[in-house]
């Protein structure tokens, strides 16, 4: 059984996270806080035996195996390293980091230390995505040419605070929700991003200039080029993936969530075909391929390089929002 440490008293560590863990063999014993009051009530609510208030109670801790880290984004490297170096198994939320190097050296860290670094990818366990992966790659549309994704939203009050007002922190919808089209891309495809150029928007949302908006095109190494439009200010529009290629068309609707929910269909000569998905819990598919990786048993689904790709990706798109121009993606790895 992997024992876990909590670095974060967190929405999605008590909505998804705590959950997951349970549901693949794995037991929340501790949970940190900065506030201990917080931490305290966050511990009683979801039934965990400790709340700690700092850093180092959770990497001391010899009964933790490892930890989920969903902290705010600039403090992510220092308790990723903190926790490889202490011998914990790390699962981190996107993105890894505020800057490619501190990435790659939670990558590094983690090699060094040997143990498993995951980035919490949600995404890329949904049955959508696994089932066009799969159609994809058995040449059901042929070569791929273009792909579109829309994963324009409505940030709920509950979820906005440092998202919309804390650049240190990372906000903004660049680093929240691109990061995620960059890595469904990339596994949906099974290919690398290359280039990117995009212009953000504020509309409204966002405070101290944070963007709340974005729209852009990924340039793949394959030649497939991707556009995306992401927002935390649309209230009435569905999310969506599409993939076309010379033979066929991948249309999914309803896919770029965290419920196992949507529908895929498969349009070529033939007509249309809904493609079957054998809907599950994404975080159940991801703790249960991490939990498989600490045993020796494959790799998590999304490893600490595929953080710095989506990382790396996400960089590029706000540099070229902020520049006007086309930006290598480069993720140094």
């Amino acid at each position: 059984m992997t024992r876990w440490g909590l670095i974060g008293a967190s929405t999605i560590a008590r909505e998804w996270v705590i959950g997951a863990i349970r549901a693949t063999g794995g037991e929340t014993v501790s949970v940190m806080s900065s506030n201990a009051e917080r931490g305290r009530a966050y511990a009683e609510a979801n039934g965990i035996a400790t709340s700690v208030t700092s850093l180092e109670d959770i990497t001391g801790d010899a009964g933790i195996d490892a930890v989920y880290i969903s902290t705010t984004n600039e403090l992510h490297l220092e308790q990723a390293i903190a926790a490889a170096k202490a011998g914990k198994h790390v699962l981190c939320e996107k993105p890894l980091a505020l800057a490619l190097d501190d990435g790659l050296a939670m990558v590094k860290a983690a090699r060094e230390a040997g143990v498993v670094l995951a980035t919490n990818h949600h995404l890329r366990n949904a049955a959508s995505h696994r089932a066009m992966r799969q159609a994809i790659a058995a040449g059901k549309i042929g070569k791929p040419l273009a792909a579109r994704v829309f994963h324009a939203v409505y940030l709920p009050p509950h979820l906005q605070g440092w998202r919309l007002d804390k650049p240190q922190a990372g906000g903004g919808v660049i680093l929240d929700i691109t990061v995620h089209d960059a890595d469904t891309l990339r596994f949906v495809l099974n290919d690398d991003p290359v280039e990117a150029m995009a212009f953000s928007q504020s509309g409204g949302m966002g405070m101290r200039g944070l963007e709340d908006g974005v729209m852009g095109v990924l340039r793949f190494k394959s030649g497939v080029i991707a556009q995306f439009h992401d927002a935390f200010t649309t209230k009435y529009a569905e999310t969506g993936f599409e993939v076309h290629g010379t033979e066929g068309s991948l249309i999914a609707r309803n896919v770029m969530t965290q419920k196992p929910v949507g529908s895929v269909v498969l349009r070529n000569a033939d007509g249309e075909q809904a493609l079957e998905l054998g809907q599950h819990n994404l975080y159940e598919a991801a703790l249960q391929a991490f939990h498989d990786a600490v045993a020796g048993k494959g790799s998590p689904s999304a490893t600490g390089e595929d953080g710095v790709w989506s990382l790396a990706t996400g960089l590029a798109v706000a540099r070229s929002a902020a520049t006007g121009a086309a930006v290598a993606i480069e993720p140094g790895l």
